[in-house]
């Protein structure tokens, strides 16, 4: 099964500010073109589930949305720490304490082929199994100088493979790489 990022950071790496909000991502986005979504629907079209951690899915619930934002795509929602899901959440939302590993192997027994993998937290558990294959990652031009890093520390050296770069009118600069293996 292949497993999928797809991430806004600021120039300096960050995913949210210390206190877990993503308020600067607009900082840019909001003067893209009308119905810009940076390739965004294009990707969630190709993944057939989402995993996230708990703090995204609480970041998510706390938006003002007219309605869910992932349609009727199964979540799996990481947490060791809560044993049933928030009022709120929609059926397609599931709850899971199993390792990264055993999560993936459990979808792709389910038949599923692609996960888009969501949560600074999340991110890193699952590059410290192995288990990232490529990565979209949008820069916003904005410095926040501290916050919460996408790439805390990681376990071992990971190479990247460019793929592709974009630089889009409003500042935002998306690149996407494929996971290479280490030698040796």
């Amino acid at each position: 099964m292949q497993c999928s990022i797809f991430i806004g950071t600021s120039l300096d790496g960050f995913i949210a500010r210390r206190d877990g909000s993503i308020d600067w991502l607009d900082y840019r986005s909001g003067q893209a073109s009308p119905g810009e979504d940076f390739g965004y629907k294009a990707f969630f079209d190709t993944v057939d589930v989402l995993i996230m951690g708990r703090k995204t899915l609480e970041t998510v619930l706390a938006f003002d949305l007219p309605k869910w934002p992932y349609g009727d795509k199964p979540i799996v929602v990481l947490s060791r720490t809560w044993k049933e899901l928030p009022a709120g959440c929609p059926a397609s939302v599931s709850l899971s304490d199993l390792s990264p590993a055993e999560l993936v192997a459990k979808l792709a027994r389910e038949g599923k082929r692609r996960a888009y993998i969501d949560g600074g937290t999340t991110i890193q558990s699952f590059f410290a199994a192995g288990l990232i294959n490529d990565l979209t990652i949008t820069r916003v031009p904005i410095l926040l100088g501290e916050g919460i890093p996408l790439f805390d520390s990681l376990a071992r050296e990971t190479p990247l493979i460019h793929e592709s770069t974009r630089a889009y009118d409003c500042g935002l600069v998306q690149s996407r790489y494929r996971v290479g293996r280490a030698e040796g």
